[in-house]
């Protein structure tokens, strides 16, 4: 079991607000997300991912709570690129992805690093289920992974933002710090 705490940096109207505290094991993470957000202000972010030893999520469960609103999301992913909301109904916008990508987190930025075993100077593309926060909505959305040396990836976003951004990983392929937006503590 390793501890690991990110403060997020993205807003400079609220510099130092905020914190992530993870709990990781083998084939889980319990973590609590605490922020800011420009228009719903302080929210909790309570997020429970399981995978496999093939670092292939199974499920995610996530719960949001803002001074007016909480809500729930859960997903379960079939590690073959289908998905079911807590409920079982399938979620077919999702199909063909494989790893999912929380916002505010850097955390899940980690398994299609870990998952893919990229050797250096190589690139590929990945189709996340991308889960948005504070609104705690899930789609679809393109991104690519560069491993640019041992413990150095570039991510880019494919939704035509342009938004690119090399990562820093730990020895157990954990992003260190997210420039602009992370910083591990």
């Amino acid at each position: 079991m390793r501890t690991l705490c990110w403060q997020p940096t993205w807003n400079p109207e609220h510099e130092g607000v905020g914190l992530e505290h993870l709990l990781l094991s083998d084939h889980a993470a319990d973590a609590v997300v605490l922020a800011v957000d420009d228009i719903v202000g302080p929210f909790r972010l309570h997020y429970q991912l399981r995978w496999n030893g093939a670092w292939q999520l199974r499920e995610a469960d996530l719960t949001l709570a803002t001074d007016s609103a909480t809500r729930s999301l859960q997903l379960r992913t079939d590690s073959q690129g289908h998905w079911r909301d807590g409920d079982g109904h399938a979620l077919e916008k999702l199909d063909g992805c494989l790893d999912i990508d929380i916002w505010p987190t850097p955390f899940t930025n980690s398994f299609p690093i870990r998952r893919a075993a990229l050797a250096a100077g190589e690139r590929r593309e990945f189709r996340m289920a991308w889960v948005a926060a504070p609104a705690l909505t899930v789609q679809p959305q393109p991104q690519a992974y560069t491993r640019l040396a041992e413990r150095l990836y570039r991510f880019e976003s494919l939704d035509g933002s342009g938004f690119e951004v090399d990562l820093p990983v730990d020895e157990d392929g954990v992003v260190l710090d997210y420039p602009g937006l992370f910083k591990r503590i």
